[in-house]
């Protein structure tokens, strides 16, 4: 093996042996797996799966898609098994779910596993948005590529991502959207303004879902403590239209984006408003919904 050979094997030691992936969450094909550094391969394979992995490593989640609706109904029993085996899950509101589809369902987003829960409370298959520009760790990376979802950029939202998002829609399906974009605290955030538009140019009713209880869940199951979830439904509410004028419309968006997360915030208890708390909208939204008792 030449030395530059070497070099570049050793820049990429850390191939995981996952079905379809690689660390830094790209696609990759499976030839593309960890190859042991104390074994000399011919110097052409060890080039070949270098350049497999550089060909793959130019892949994005953006080429990702939900699988059919059929895989996700069967996967929907997968997750019904794992949330009774992992968590203790308490649903209310579940009367304000639409009978059928199509809907917009928006809910927080703190933890990776929320998705998950989410389709365990609706017994649904849901077509997730997930931002295709952000990082998820590599041993997560199983559940997006099992359930698949409608990759959206955050900053520039592709015209095929309001295309498939209004197929969904049109199809009578459920769509699922996280207005905060990636969970990144648990703490409510003000709603990016590309995905409050799909739910308006979809022109689809909106369902609030809060999720809560997912705090420092891994240090629970090594104590072998089954993490209490709380998912809330509220009423659905919708759906919106924007004027054509630009900066109304942008106006609009900031004010629509400030409605669905305090429906959100009225379904928690306060300690996770965040940036909402104290909003005077969650009180009336939190009578609208008869809510009295939100505690965690």
């Amino acid at each position: 093996m030449s030395a530059q050979t070497n070099r570049d094997l050793k820049r990429k030691e850390t191939f995981y042996l996952v079905p379809g992936f690689y660390k830094n969450s790209k696609p990759v094909t499976f030839l593309a797996v960890y190859i042991p550094l104390n074994v000399n391969y011919p110097p052409l394979f060890a080039r070949k799966v270098i350049n497999n992995v550089e060909k793959a490593r130019k892949n994005t989640l953006e080429q990702y898609k939900p699988r059919p609706k059929c895989v996700r109904y069967l996967l929907g029993y997968l997750a019904l098994l794992l949330g009774t085996l992992l968590f203790r899950v308490r649903i209310k509101g579940r009367e304000n779910i639409p009978g059928q589809g199509p809907f917009i369902v928006a809910a927080n987003h703190f933890n990776r596993l929320d998705p998950a829960l989410i389709v365990y409370a609706l017994r649904r298959p849901v077509n997730f948005l997930m931002a295709s520009d952000q990082t998820v760790e590599h041993y997560l990376m199983w559940a997006p590529w099992l359930y698949g979802f409608i990759p959206t950029n955050r900053t520039r939202l592709a015209p095929s991502t309001i295309k498939q998002a209004i197929k969904v829609l049109r199809k009578k399906e459920i769509l699922g959207i996280f207005p905060e974009g990636v969970s990144t605290d648990n703490v409510l955030r003000p709603a990016k303004n590309g995905v409050v538009y799909l739910s308006t140019v979809t022109r689809a009713p909106i369902l609030p879902v809060s999720v809560i209880g997912l705090e420092n869940v891994l240090a629970k199951w090594t104590r072998g403590v089954r993490p209490v979830v709380t998912i809330c439904f509220g009423k659905p509410f919708g759906p919106y239209a924007l004027p054509k004028d630009r900066q109304r419309k942008e106006a609009a968006l900031r004010q629509i984006g400030i409605t669905v997360m305090c429906r959100i915030a009225a379904l928690m208890p306060e300690k996770y408003h965040g940036v909402f708390s104290g909003h005077p909208k969650i009180k009336d939204y939190r009578s609208e919904n008869r809510l009295r008792n939100v505690s965690s």
